[in-house]
């Protein structure tokens, strides 16, 4: 069978950097006829956000309507639904409940229109209902908890109940409910862990009291702590639990920093974040409940809103890496978050702080988003591929997608800081060629389409940072930024397959490049 190439590409970038490039090339073989099966979808199942009352902000719903749009996600989970800000709770002079779901509504109404879901997040405690005073974050949630667990109980039948009235028992049975967050960090959590499996068993029973058929679980915990603990007691106990659920952040040196001033850096362990992943499907598997779901209700490569590598193109492929090697193993990962309309320490003063989010406030897309948004442009058949750090799909009409990336840690592992190492210009160095070949394509003229995120491709942050780094943007700065970080395709071209031939192409790739590559069959009269 004879071999039709169809052309090299060379990405633009120095001929000093191609011609110190490794000299084995990277191969990616596939073939048309070998499924490996259907695409998996856990990558686009849920996103983070800040806090619910975010949620009422026209800005926010804009940029979540937009990141369904393009990324697919399907639930979101926030914290702080039962906040003061939210006002749900309060008692009368008597010392009566009443209850409030306006707020709730408004966000959860919006959340239908654009056929996403809430993964509900159960918690803080409303001030009425607090046993202390102790809160955590710019806008105060109280994190103690409740004062009188008969009206913490009704207050979540009531809201359940209401839930079930406005939207249907069908709809809410594919939600989850997942009760408070990283319960084992004091600073969320004003309590034991015996006082927060007491809290789980009467918020768990409350739920299903309402249906039996809803999802409940936890423990929401920060680094994959208490797994084998709270499975341990749901079942010694007949506890109603659904799926376990946690965090993990690639960090190996140190701790929350609201202001930047401290400093964390990523880590250098190769199995960072998916290595957790295995771990708690593993302990799962080892518990009395082996058949549990399992929930990262959150990750990143960091859980600092002041760490530059959230904002830095290292992300893009940092994403792709650990969600292809966690795999089946778990059932949702959620990046956190969506946007960097998020307030734990405060409004932000600048517009690339090293924000969680996959857009800044501009609407200005990060490398991040592009992982996501070029994981849901692919089809939803997996064909078998040689390369490991790669997605090689098909859809129904025909089409072909490859996706594939390269994933370096860049910074130093420990003599600097992430928050000194990222916001420097940081070329990528040259990793070589990259040949794809896919068999038993059928002959035919294709559109050939490539998108790519990397160094100074689509990175607004590099853009942002040749601006001079501004306090505030001018409405031509944001236009610059947006049009730097377009999305629009480096190379759309038309090819044609000939009869029996393999199509081939071969690819420039830096450290951390991502590149996706779609071949949509065209069906005009040259088309054969």
């Amino acid at each position: 069978m004879t071999r039709f190439i169809l052309g090299l590409f060379a990405i633009a970038f120095s001929a000093t950097a191609a011609e110190s490039a490794p000299s084995a090339d990277r191969i990616l073989s596939a073939d048309v006829r070998v499924v490996e099966g259907p695409l998996n979808p856990m990558p686009k199942a849920c996103v983070g956000a800040g806090r619910v009352a975010e949620g009422l902000r026209a800005d926010w719903q804009r940029q979540l309507a937009y990141v369904k749009q393009e990324c697919g996600f399907t639930y979101v989970r926030m914290h702080g639904l039962l906040g003061d800000d939210m006002g749900v709770y309060r008692e009368d002079r008597n010392g009566r409940p009443e209850y409030n779901w306006q707020y709730i509504d408004e966000v959860y109404d919006f959340l239908q229109r654009i056929h996403m879901k809430p993964f509900v997040e159960l918690g803080f405690c409303p001030g009425a209902l607090a046993s202390g005073s102790k809160t955590i974050f710019w806008w105060k949630g109280n994190v103690t908890k409740p004062k009188d667990a008969k009206k913490w109980e009704d207050l979540i039948r009531s809201l359940v109940r209401h839930f079930t009235e406005r939207y249907g028992e069908a709809e809410v049975r594919t939600w989850y409910f997942e009760v408070w967050n990283e319960p084992n960090l004091d600073g969320f959590f004003a309590g034991t862990q015996q006082d927060y499996f007491d809290l789980y068993a009467r918020t768990a029973r409350a739920i299903k009291g309402i249906s039996p058929a809803y999802r409940v679980g936890g423990p929401a915990t920060a680094g994959c702590a208490w797994l084998p603990e709270f499975i341990n007691y749901c079942a010694a106990n007949n506890v109603p639990v659904d799926f376990a659920s946690t965090h993990d952040y690639a960090v190996d040196v140190g701790h929350l920093d609201e202001t930047g001033n401290a400093g964390t850096i990523l880590s250098h362990n190769p199995r960072s974040i998916y290595g957790n992943v295995l771990r708690m499907r593993e302990q799962i598997a080892a518990s009395p409940l082996p058949k549990l779901e399992l929930h990262f209700t959150e990750w990143s490569t960091s859980y600092t809103p002041t760490d530059p590598v959230h904002d830095s193109y290292h992300s893009a492929s940092f994403i792709l890496d650990k969600l292809k090697k966690s795999g089946a193993a778990v059932n949702s990962m959620s990046y956190w978050v969506f946007t960097d309309i998020f307030e734990e320490a405060g409004p932000r003063f600048t517009p690339f702080h090293g924000g969680f989010g996959l857009l800044n406030y501009q609407d200005i897309r990060k490398p991040a988003f592009f992982a996501y948004q070029f994981l849901n442009r692919l089809g939803p058949t997996e064909l078998a591929s040689t390369d490991p750090a790669s997605y090689v799909t098909k859809d129904e009409a025909g089409n072909l997608q490859v996706l594939l990336w390269d994933f370096t840690v860049a910074n130093p592992e420990s003599s600097e800081n992430d928050q000194v190492f990222y916001k420097r210009d940081l070329p990528a160095a040259g990793k070589g060629k990259v040949k794809i070949h896919i068999s038993h394509v059928p002959a035919g003229r294709y559109q050939q389409t490539i998108y790519q995120v990397g160094y100074r491709v689509n990175d607004a942050y590099t853009s942002y940072r040749d601006l001079g780094s501004p306090g505030q943007l001018t409405r031509a700065q944001v236009e610059r930024l947006q049009a730097a970080s377009s999305g629009k395709p480096i190379e759309d071209r038309t090819v044609t397959v000939h009869a029996d031939d393999t199509y081939a192409h071969e690819l420039w790739l830096r450290e951390n490049d991502v590149f996706l590559l779609v071949l949509r069959r065209r069906h005009d009269k040259n088309s054969r």
